[in-house]
């Protein structure tokens, strides 16, 4: 296939945008823009009982925090109505379509016989092939008229080729008895009518391929590539569901996941590129391919994900992951930081980053420069301050009153404040901490000094002496 590759994402807005559906927009985002091509967004909101506004809202949230820019607007499928009935009747005209008077009592009927006799229930019109002068005045629907014999073959990217005898295909509906169409005529001619050469999408929509190709073949139209992907299950090997935590994107980001992490681990379910685990977007880009993908259901593995997300925490800039941090608190309706907590932030993040896997794990090793003075002491912490510790502590802040403000610095005088008094600094380090963040799990003391700086280091100090 020759032109600019286009791809596109086409989600339902009847809930949130699921984890499986968000891996297929990051499938078809990455196969475009790898290739210089265009990739689309198209709500596809015919569901009218079901679509709301808020569900769209979601979508778009969640593509948003994913990073995965669409060219163009996005297109309302249910806006295109006209558009797809015109295609329907202009079959009808051209007799690959027809029109089916047969009532739902008589489809019954004719089901309800076939299972008594123990032959296809596949529902065959006897309208099908009626003089158009023989119609009543009536209700009806117009249904593609379906070859019934030879086969209808899917050439699949990622499923190989799959084959369906055309006689296990019915005349499916194309027009309702009112005039709407139906959602899968509504596919082909947006896909067709919006340039779509690659359709990446989830395995649960291959049967569909095979009918959707009569409406393509029907109208003349160049069929797009297929590539139906498996979908995700989850550690057990089951269809994903809610007893295997999150589902929608945006509990992912309320749960403090970096995009960028997700982006890498979405990639890596289902899609491989040698032994790489960790990449960053341009790589993904350039290596994504639609033959990588496995046949087989990914398994979703949150150790796997937090371990990615914690390299791209440590890989990540400053400014943009104190950004990030910032919509993430939004997102788990947390309380914003204030102007001096961002600071603080921003000067400590170079010993918070390396070993965070999520925000609220970076946060609460921030912690010690997101409080103020005085600490409130947790209990561990609390029993690390006894009365010889804060001695020590104690003879130590005039030490620190001349000292200049370094890693070297500080860690001689700690050393020598130790020997001075019987120990060594791995005794101090504790009751240090404590007074420093009020907690014991913490970035490194000296770190904590150097960000807080010298005020306020001996001021917690001599507090927690106190």
């Amino acid at each position: 296939m020759s032109g600019q590759i286009v791809t596109r994402f086409a989600p339902s807005p009847t809930g949130y945008l699921h984890i499986g559906g968000a891996r297929t927009a990051l499938f078809n985002w990455l196969y475009a823009r790898g290739r210089g091509g265009r990739f689309l967004l198209r709500i596809e909101d015919t569901d009218h009982a079901r679509s709301t506004p808020e569900a769209t809202a979601a979508i778009l949230h969640g593509l948003d925090w994913l990073g995965l820019d669409h060219d163009g607007e996005a297109v309302s499928q249910a806006a295109g109505a006209e558009r797809h009935a015109e295609v329907a009747h202009r079959m009808l005209a051209e007799g690959t379509a027809y029109k089916c008077f047969s009532t739902q009592e008589e489809i019954e009927a004719f089901r309800e016989s076939a299972r008594a006799e123990n032959r296809s229930t596949l529902f065959q019109s006897p309208w099908r092939d009626c003089d158009p002068a023989t119609h009543p005045d009536a209700p009806h629907v117009i249904r593609l008229k379906t070859p019934t014999e030879g086969a209808t073959v899917i050439h699949d990217e990622v499923q190989g080729d799959v084959t369906i005898r055309n006689d296990q295909l019915d005349d499916m509906i194309l027009l309702r008895s009112d005039g709407t169409p139906v959602y899968m005529l509504a596919v082909v001619v947006d896909d067709h009518d919006m340039g779509v050469t690659h359709v990446i999408r989830g395995d649960d929509h291959l049967n569909n391929a095979a009918r959707q190709i009569g409406i393509y073949t029907a109208m003349g139209w160049n069929v797009p590539v297929w590539a139906h992907i498996s979908l995700i299950h989850g550690p057990d090997g089951k269809k994903l569901s809610k007893r295997h935590g999150a589902l929608g994107v945006g509990e992912y980001q309320a749960m403090g996941y970096p995009a960028a992490g997700m982006r890498n681990y979405l990639a890596r379910l289902g899609w491989s590129h040698g032994n790489d685990e960790f990449f960053d977007d341009s790589q993904a880009q350039e290596w994504f391919d639609l033959p990588g993908i496995n046949r087989s259901p990914a398994r979703l593995d949150f150790k796997k994900l937090e371990n990615l997300c914690g390299q791209h925490i440590a890989a990540s800039d400053d400014a943009a992951l104190l950004h990030e941090l910032q919509a993430y608190l939004a997102a788990a309706e947390k309380s914003p930081l204030g102007a001096d907590q961002k600071d603080g932030l921003l000067r400590a993040m170079y010993c918070l980053k390396e070993r965070a896997k999520t925000f609220p794990e970076l946060l609460e090793k921030g912690e010690f420069i997101l409080s103020s003075s005085p600490l409130e002491m947790d209990a561990k912490a609390a029993g690390m301050l006894d009365p010889v510790s804060r001695g020590i502590l104690l003879a130590l802040t005039p030490h620190l009153q001349n000292a200049s403000w370094t890693k070297d610095e500080l860690e001689a005088v700690l050393n020598r404040v130790a020997e001075e008094n019987g120990t060594k600094f791995g005794k101090l380090a504790g009751p240090m901490r404590a007074a420093l963040a009020g907690r014991t799990v913490t970035p490194s003391v000296f770190d904590m000094m150097l960000v807080l700086g010298r005020d306020e280091s001996i001021l917690r100090l001599t507090q927690a002496a106190a």
